[in-house]
């Protein structure tokens, strides 16, 4: 995980580094440290959080392991999976 922050001290100096990282293939996704979702670099929700809020991974098991879950917005999915899969681990109170 690379926070957008720790990329550089500029705007300017973030968008050349991360676009370095994107062309050698070590970032593919964005994710919301604060909220704990990630999605692709292409989602237009994810392109309005605040840049202290996001960090970039490598990869989406990167995402997982980092306790994240997918966007519902952009990986739909990936989030309707992750939400079966949530749901089914529920257990009910008995009754």
């Amino acid at each position: 995980m690379i926070a957008h922050s720790a990329l550089g001290d500029t705007a300017f100096q973030r968008s050349r580094r991360l676009v370095a990282l994107v062309n050698r293939g070590e970032v593919q996704l964005a994710g919301n440290s604060k909220l704990k979702i990630y999605g692709t670099l292409t989602c237009a929700s994810g392109k309005r959080m605040k840049p202290a809020n996001r960090v970039f991974f490598g990869s989406e098991a990167e995402a997982k392991n980092m306790g994240d879950r997918p966007r519902g917005h952009g990986m739909r999915e990936a989030y309707l999976d992750w939400r079966y899969r949530s749901y089914q681990t529920l257990s009910l109170p008995k009754k």
